[in-house]
């Protein structure tokens, strides 16, 4: 079903790379119900279906499942930067949902469509986007075994000046080399300007602090980037500038959640499609408050929605602001990440 609430013809300002698969979803009687899934695909998704105009550079099987995969896309205004599919079949991930919603993943990507692309062929198909502002990858893209894929790309395209957005969103149960999966992801947020991360990420990647907000302003501090989106589950979330201000979100009332597959990628894709909205985003300097509060406000909503469905469903722009006016998070400003730590 088309989304009711895209345009259908946007400026394409933002670009994503990465996987595009399909989760063969554990059911409590041992059957495996296929959907559509990919940290990368959901993001994709999540900022089309709020209205901006995004292209997927990556390509897609001709399989069924990769069929499925581009007409979900098209069908919420996603532009396809390779229209032809490929031979290569869809990449494929098992997923284990525990009590509490959290899901537990094994992936099948050896020669698989979506790792069938280089940095010449993404480069190339970011020429051809006059508009594209932001460029974003993360998850399976920053596998080791594709650093020369995406490291390549990334700087390339923030030496053309565009925004580059790197989520970490670690899988460390299927990298069998973690110390150099950890070594690749640090190198890609060399390339950020905008780093997302859960608290969960920065344990994977061995970052030392105190605690996730301490650990965050740790990583921040020894890359280019200009703030750090950090999610803490239950409790919320947290935006960190270079100037050492903190933002804390979190919901006012208890959420029910049914699962939280897809909810970083819909929290990630909210906070885009907000900065592309602030005038600050084209000068130099720390963040404002009232970009910040935006910022967080619209994230928030955006993954508050996903958790309250079963699956990645993301939300229309309207069901996001019409959360936003009916249930904004508190927000609460912070000179330094002791503050939060002390809550």
């Amino acid at each position: 079903m088309e989304n009711p609430n895209s345009n259908p013809n946007p400026a394409i300002r933002v670009a994503t790379a990465g996987e595009a698969l399909i989760d063969l979803i554990s059911q409590p009687d041992g059957r495996l119900d296929p959907c559509l899934g990919g940290a990368v695909f959901n993001l994709t998704r999540a900022i089309a279906r709020q209205g901006l105009g995004v292209a997927y550079l990556n390509p897609l099987s001709s399989d069924r499942f990769g069929r499925q995969l581009a007409q979900a896309l098209q069908d919420d205004g996603v532009t396809l930067a390779r229209q032809a599919p490929v031979a290569s079949p869809t990449s494929l991930a098992v997923v284990a949902v525990d009590a509490q919603g959290h899901p537990d993943y094994a992936f099948y990507r050896q020669g698989v469509a979506d790792r069938d692309t280089s940095a010449a062929r993404l480069g190339e198909a970011c020429a051809a986007l006059p508009a594209l502002e932001l460029v974003c990858s993360g998850c399976l893209a920053l596998a080791p075994e594709d650093a020369e894929v995406y490291l390549p790309w990334l700087r390339a395209q923030r030496a053309q000046g565009r925004t580059v957005v790197v989520d970490a969103n670690l899988r460390p149960s299927v990298m069998p080399d973690l110390p150099a999966y950890r070594r690749n992801v640090l190198a890609a947020l060399q390339m950020a300007d905008i780093i997302k991360a859960s608290d969960e990420d920065l344990e994977h990647l061995g970052v030392p602090g105190t605690d996730a907000v301490d650990r965050a302003a740790g990583l921040l501090e020894g890359t280019p980037a200009r703030f750090f989106a950090l999610t803490l589950g239950a409790r919320g979330a947290c935006l960190l500038g270079r100037d050492g201000h903190l933002w804390h979100a979190a919901e006012r009332a208890p959420v029910a959640v049914v699962d939280t597959v897809g909810a970083g990628d819909c929290f990630l894709a909210g906070l885009l499609v907000a900065w592309l909205q602030q005038p600050q985003r084209q000068t130099a300097g720390p963040l404002q408050d009232a970009t910040a509060q935006a910022l967080l406000t619209h994230a928030l909503a955006s993954a508050t929605l996903c958790v309250m469905r079963r699956g990645a469903v993301p939300p229309t722009a309207d069901e996001v602001c019409q959360r936003v006016a009916q249930a904004p998070a508190q927000i609460e400003r912070l000179r330094a990440s002791g503050g939060l730590r002390a809550k």
